[in-house]
């Protein structure tokens, strides 16, 4: 199977389904899983969706792979490097024609995967986070929780920390959690938020978990595996530091495939990510946090030191006689 090239056109979903297509017999019983992916920015959260996506497709699974980051990113692996129009931005058009998203207007299949990007504002336009909260009423006007899948994969950046970027944990619209990270201080910190994101809404009454830590650019050196140890967190899979892995990614190319050198880890990941059950996290403090490193590394031995006002105004400064009125005691 060929990998779609940049003028490869992206096949929209019909709305009906064709009378001779192939019906599962679990059709219209089917129970969805809404699984929300946590990570930095750059940690290579899209890069595992579009190939943990593409897996669970080739193994029989219908997906739904949702981008719910403003640079609308997502979806640019599974299709080549093509960027799909987005939610925020087809709306805004469509209402100015005077006329209705439709689901072909902003939803695209490949290979069994259907994905789409929510989008967001441009840059100093607005707020990315009020963006994802209007692209998640634009999904339920066209029917959202009225689709037969088998697993809804959201993707959302885990170092933004206004409202919207909360939505599906705060308001229990996910089973599970899954955060990428890998060993960096940075990545383990956004990781941390997540959980403490998590245990905040479950002690108000929610019901979502976190299912596990996916480490990504695995190196070896192990802070990833002892937070999620710390955290009570189980590691979902570890995805090698490997220069054909990066290689690959770098030119869109899946490596989620049956057969492929890389298929094992992602059918693992399949798996895990099925029955991993949402369990309550343990966010870690940052002392324990920058525990988990070398001190040279992270300067956890540094000593903070107090400054004063003369230090700031500078090695010349002199006080100032007070101007207050001192009244002597009668």
């Amino acid at each position: 199977m060929t990998l779609p090239s940049a003028t490869t056109t992206l096949e929209r979903p019909p709305h009906e389904a064709s009378p001779d297509a192939e019906v599962g017999t679990d059709a219209g019983t089917r129970t969805t899983e809404i699984i929300a992916i946590y990570g930095k920015g750059g940690i290579g959260k899209s890069f595992t969706l579009a190939n943990l996506s593409y897996m669970l497709a080739q193994q029989g699974k219908r997906v739904l792979l949702i981008g719910c980051d403003p640079k609308s990113d997502t979806t640019s692996l599974l299709f080549g490097g093509r960027s799909c129009p987005t939610i925020i931005e087809t709306s805004s058009l469509k209402k100015q024609a005077g006329e209705e998203v439709a689901i072909e207007d902003v939803c695209f299949k490949r290979d069994g995967v259907f994905a789409m990007e929510l989008g967001g504002p441009e840059v100093g336009r607005g707020c990315g986070g009020r963006g994802i909260i209007h692209g998640f009423e634009l999904l339920e006007k066209l029917g959202f929780h009225d689709w037969d899948v088998d697993y809804v994969l959201l993707d959302f950046l885990g170092d933004v920390v206004c409202g919207g970027f909360g939505l599906p944990i705060a308001r229990d619209m996910c089973q599970k959690v899954i955060v990428v990270a890998a060993n960096d201080l940075q990545s383990l910190y956004v990781a941390n938020n997540v959980c403490s994101a998590v245990r905040y809404f479950r002690k108000l009454g929610g019901n979502v978990g976190v299912a596990g830590l996916v480490v990504n650019k695995d190196d070896g050196t192990g802070e990833a595996e002892a937070f999620a140890a710390a955290a009570g967190i189980p590691v979902l899979a570890a995805i090698p530091a490997d220069e054909d892995i990066r290689r690959k990614s770098a030119n869109y190319e899946i490596i989620g495939r049956p057969g492929g050198r890389w298929a094992p880890l992602f059918e693992a990941l399949g798996e895990q990510v099925a029955v991993a059950p949402p369990v309550p996290p343990t966010p870690l403090g940052q002392d324990a946090l920058l525990g988990l490193f070398k001190g040279d590394d992270v300067g956890r031995n540094v000593v903070l030191q107090p400054a004063s006002f003369a230090d700031l105004c500078g090695v010349t400064y002199a006080p100032k006689p007070s101007l207050e009125v001192i009244y002597d005691e009668v």
